[in-house]
């Protein structure tokens, strides 16, 4: 490994540095500097002792460095930091929150400059200026130094805090700005760590190309999909948590009944594909993201990388005649090539829509359970447990009538069993899940949900989560002398469950530090890489247009997609209709987080600008 370069700035009596230098061992190099000239330091003995020590240990010594500009103090050879440290800074004398807050902006965008791709930038506040939960006492945000929101400038991410020790360095000594000898009051304060976040850019929709026959179709990812289409955490070569809860579902149940893994298709279905689901009371196609293929004759290799994707998977499902039939037409097949170029495909919204196939197949085996795991595709209200697009794996199995009472209880304690132990792993040690899984009854008689109550979850989820569903379909397009059991997992739902991943959207991050933590294989407590990111408020107001009408499900689809899944929570505010016009408004307060990425006031506020002009293109409605 490389030697690691640390970089000391805002240094006072170099008493910080000295002390650490002493820790260290002769492969990792120390630069400090501080913003004073030696002039300044002329009477302070404590300072000149610190200097004298370090160049002894031949540690670098810069001076009249400016923290804020740090990429002028540092030839480009001589950058690549490993780790910045900035002990308790200041701006001096009684400078206010709103000044200090200035500084730290000013001193992350300038780290970026100087530090490695993957160093730490390490800040030590006093008590409560922070402005994150780990202070004790929390401050009102108003009045603390907001540190977590001045990193996102420079593009980083809080993804540590502890309290700062003074004995872990001993010799140092706390002083003022500009070395008075009045020191800050280190007790209760904290070292805050920061890293790069990865950027915004490069977040447009990716255009997918398949061939059908002789001839190349286009289309382009849904916007509120945009990097979730083709991602492969199912595929065997990941470490993604939602494969390795599979593979232990899929292990368990193995145990019991013998298994048939089928190959999942491209969740890509034609015009009335999904009308199959209507049968067992699902009133989810009128949620699904439907697609518009285009013809597209261009060569595939002169295509640039990234910004295409052919779908092999894609020819599978359009080769199965049993998947194109539409059973809304007494079972008559149709030849659909001439239905390639129609815009009426969707995103699968559920992997039941392959349950007939499945079930007609030539090789289908009563009593085994045949598997099909993917990824499926809905539109959804923005809450903290619904999610645009999650992982499914399916069960289908039949057996005999005579035989459906024993095989059906003999599935559901051995799911219960295995969930029940899965989801207890993760508990410290002595504690309890507070409510263990259940199978609730539908009114319906066909289907029993899979609950589970939360126990590491902050208090916007809800009280049970449905995890899944057990259901026992009617037999209209059934054998008569069998009847059938399907089981399907929420594995994205269940992996947040089981490793405390409080926030769907981290299971589908970009950034390789997600997946570390899940690389032995092993099941522990998840730990964020990206700390107490803020949150950002904005209210929307608007007249509708009586005519058009107001689908709230597509206003919080267009505010998913304009944004990248920034909107967190969206909250009606109040209704109000003009006295004289009798014209109707509506109020709506967003909130806007972000899970892994720097997110920027700035940034807010201009997509909060941008939804204004979506919604009145998209939804015909008039913003206020």
């Amino acid at each position: 490994m490389a030697p690691r370069r640390l970089l000391l700035v805002g240094e006072g009596n170099f008493s910080f540095a000295a002390a650490l230098s002493e820790t260290l061992d002769d492969s990792t190099s120390v630069t400090a500097t501080c913003l004073q000239h030696p002039a300044d330091l002329a009477r302070d003995p404590v300072a000149w002792e610190n200097l004298r020590r370090l160049r002894e240990r031949g540690t670098e010594v810069r001076f009249g460095v400016d923290c804020t500009q740090l990429a002028d103090a540092f030839e480009l050879h001589h950058r690549e930091f490993d780790r910045i440290y900035f002990n308790f800074p200041h701006c001096g004398r009684k400078a206010g929150v709103a000044k200090n807050r200035e500084l730290l902006a000013k001193f992350f965008q300038s780290c970026k400059d100087v530090l490695a791709e993957e160093g730490e930038v390490h800040v030590a506040l006093c008590r409560g200026q922070g402005g994150t939960p780990a202070d004790k006492p929390l401050r009102e945000w108003h009045n603390s130094w907001q540190v977590v929101a001045m990193a996102a400038l420079g593009g980083f991410i809080l993804s540590d805090v502890h309290p700062f020790s003074c004995e872990a360095v001993p010799g140092y000594k706390c002083t003022g700005y500009r070395s008075q000898d009045k020191s800050f009051h280190v007790e209760g304060a904290l070292n805050h760590v920061f890293t790069r976040s990865l950027p915004f850019e490069g977040s447009q929709p990716r255009i997918f190309r398949t061939k059908l026959g002789d001839r190349w179709f286009s289309f382009s990812e849904p916007e509120a999909l945009v990097g979730k289409l083709n991602r492969g955490f199912l595929e065997a070569p990941s470490c993604h948590p939602v494969r390795i809860i599979n593979e232990k579902l899929l292990a368990e149940l193995g145990k019991v009944f013998p298994l048939k893994r089928l190959k999942c298709p491209f969740p890509l279905l034609p015009e009335g594909s999904t009308s199959v689901l209507t049968s067992w009371s699902r009133d989810i196609p009128s949620a699904a993201f439907w697609i518009n293929l285009h013809e597209d004759n261009s060569n595939s290799e002169s295509l640039a990388d990234g910004t295409t994707q052919d779908m092999e998977d894609f020819l599978v499902l359009f080769s199965e005649r049993s998947l194109l039939r539409d059973p809304g037409r007494d079972g008559k097949e149709e030849a659909h090539e001439e239905s390639y170029g129609q815009s009426k495909v969707c995103l699968r919204p559920s992997l039941l829509v392959h349950v007939q196939a499945v079930i007609q197949a030539p090789a289908f085996l009563p009593g085994c359970l045949h598997v099909l795991s993917g990824p499926v595709f809905q539109k959804c209200r923005i809450l903290p447990s619904t999610m645009p697009a999650f992982h499914e794996t399916l069960f289908i199995i039949g057996f005999n009538k005579n035989l459906k009472d024993g095989c059906l209880q003999s599935l559901l304690d051995h799911l219960k069993g295995f969930l029940d132990s899965l989801l207890t792993q993760t508990l410290l040690e002595g504690s309890k899940l507070s409510s263990s899984v259940e199978f609730v009854f539908q009114p319906n008689g066909k289907e029993y949900s899979i609950n589970v109550k939360p126990h590491n979850f902050g208090p916007d989820w809800a009280t049970d989560l449905t995890v899944g569903s057990v259901t026992t379909p009617s037999t209209g397009i059934m054998h008569e002398d069998q009847c059938f059991v399907l089981v399907s997992m929420n594995l994205d739902l269940l992996a947040m469950l089981v490793w405390g991943i409080s926030d769907w959207r981290m299971l589908w991050s970009f950034d390789h530090r997600f997946l570390k933590n899940f690389v032995s294989g092993n099941i522990e407590p998840f730990r964020s890489y990206s700390l107490y990111p803020p949150c950002y408020v904005h209210d929307i107001s608007f007249w509708l247009d009586e005519k058009k009408g107001f689908d709230e499900l597509e206003f919080h689809t267009v505010a998913r997609a304009v944004s990248r899944d920034m909107v967190i929570s969206i909250q009606f505010l109040s209704r109000f209709q003009h006295p004289k016009t009798q014209q109707v408004s509506l109020c709506y307060r967003l909130t806007y987080q972000t899970c892994d990425k720097a997110l920027t006031q700035q940034q807010v506020a201009s997509v909060q600008s941008q939804l204004r002009k979506e919604i009145q293109q998209r939804l015909h409605v008039i913003p206020r």
